[in-house]
């Protein structure tokens, strides 16, 4: 799809703000973005014929009605008629070096900074998808901050990316590496790895050193790791309260991957910010959630599983995985929908690298199959995100002080929230980037 971008051009409609004042904040812009319709995630209605003003810096300095508004010669015009606009959508579990394709011991054919190079592509479709924002939880040799970097620096393409490192375990638990004979694995522990409250606290302070802006920690087992089942707690309250205060003392967030229902009820009253996947919580744990003081935030992936279960043989995922997998998806929809229902805060969190990263919109069709509104997944997306990472004055909003991250569809996603699954166009800090 091409977008019209024109130069001075003047539209109608009745002004947010008066005419005359607009006028002359219109002169300080550089860029003004119109649209047809605009999805307000801060209210969840739809507002008509929106211009989004957006300074130098990328950020939205005033939004108005393109009826009234005038603009000068100087202002570049996005001008994107007939569709409707929302802000860039954010998914806050996303695994970017690990290509979906590739799993179990296929990995073994690929030197080590193979991965690496693979996150460039990864982070490209995210952002070709309208993801603008990801938050990467967990990643070797900090593959997701370097090409943070890159894209920070203009070195490659990409969304915003919040980078964890490494991700926090306990020996032969979900984060470590569980798939080699002792002959093949490092003489020390794996980076990240840590057995005491001492060393977890350690592994907090060296992961925030070297770049991470979320810690994530693995609180119970996985389904595609080796010798771990999902259900297994695998640190205790204890020692996850030792990781959520550290970090939270650095300003930091901490994202605990918890399928077991005793590992999210233990990572809920350890004071962590986001319990990922969350398949097996039971309804002491669902009642926890809702009911912290400190906010806790949900992350389902309850869309993934139709992609691993048709393609993981191929791609060389272990039948021990796939099982697990079998075991935990229904269980975990029908979790999320009893979540939603209980008012559990949700945010959206697909776990790209388990499928494909361009196909993640497609889990909004899933969580409104199971029990939200169209407008509660774009929240989950955008809003609720937002507000789980600490950037509300960043993203998650079409609003002004943020980023003018907007995304643009041609039909009525509160209608069909389909539509996000396919975004035709991208803009990321005022620029057009897909």
């Amino acid at each position: 799809m091409r977008v019209k971008v024109t130069f001075g051009r003047n539209l109608r409609t009745f002004a947010l703000l008066s005419a005359a004042l607009l006028s002359n904040v219109a002169n300080a812009q550089t860029t003004v973005i119109t649209a047809e319709k605009m999805v307000d995630v801060l209210s969840g209605k739809t507002l008509d014929f929106p211009a989004i003003f957006v300074g130098a810096d990328g950020r939205i300095t005033s939004i108005a009605d393109a009826r009234t508004v005038k603009w000068g010669s100087e202002v570049t015009h996005i001008d994107m008629s007939g569709k409707t606009i929302l802000p860039g959508l954010i998914d806050m579990h996303v695994h970017l070096d690990g290509p979906a394709d590739i799993g179990g011991y296929r990995g073994l054919e690929f030197t080590d900074s193979f991965w690496g190079m693979t996150a460039v592509g990864s982070a490209q479709a995210m952002l070709k998808a309208g993801f603008t924002t990801v938050r990467n939880v967990g990643s070797d040799n900090r593959n997701d901050i370097g090409l943070k970097q890159a894209i920070e620096n203009g070195y490659a393409t990409g969304p915003r990316i919040i980078p964890a490192g490494y991700s926090l375990g306990a020996t032969g638990g979900h984060c470590d590496s569980t798939f080699l004979p002792p002959s093949l694995e490092r003489p020390t522990k794996e980076e990240g790895i840590a057995d005491s409250e001492d060393e977890l606290r350690y592994q907090v302070r060296r992961q925030r050193k070297y770049g991470a802006e979320v810690i994530k920690v693995c609180a119970t087992g996985g389904v595609f790791s080796r010798n771990t089942e999902p259900g297994q707690q695998q640190l205790s309250e204890r020692e996850l309260r030792v990781i959520a205060d550290e970090a939270h003392q650095w300003g930091l967030r901490v994202a605990a991957h918890a399928h077991g229902g005793d590992g999210i009820k233990a990572a809920i009253k350890a004071g962590i910010d986001t319990i990922e996947h969350a398949s097996l919580v039971d309804d002491e744990g669902i009642k926890l959630a809702a009911a912290r003081a400190r906010p806790v935030w949900f992350s389902m992936d309850i869309f993934n599983t139709e992609y691993t279960q048709a393609e993981g043989a191929k791609n060389g995922v272990l039948e021990d995985n796939l099982r697990k997998d079998r075991e935990v998806a229904q269980i975990q929809r029908d979790n999320f929908r009893k979540a939603h229902k209980a008012g559990v805060k949700m945010v959206f969190g697909s776990d790209a690298g388990v499928m494909p990263h361009g196909l993640v919109g497609g889990q909004f069709k899933t969580m409104v199959e199971y029990g939200m509104t169209p407008i509660e997944a774009i929240q989950a997306a955008t809003r609720n995100a937002a507000q789980a990472l600490g950037r509300e004055r960043d993203v998650g909003a079409i609003a002004v002080g943020r980023f003018a991250d907007i995304i643009a569809v041609d039909g009525d996603p509160l209608a069909n929230v389909r539509e996000l699954e396919s975004v035709k166009v991208v803009i990321k800090g005022g620029k057009v980037v897909q």
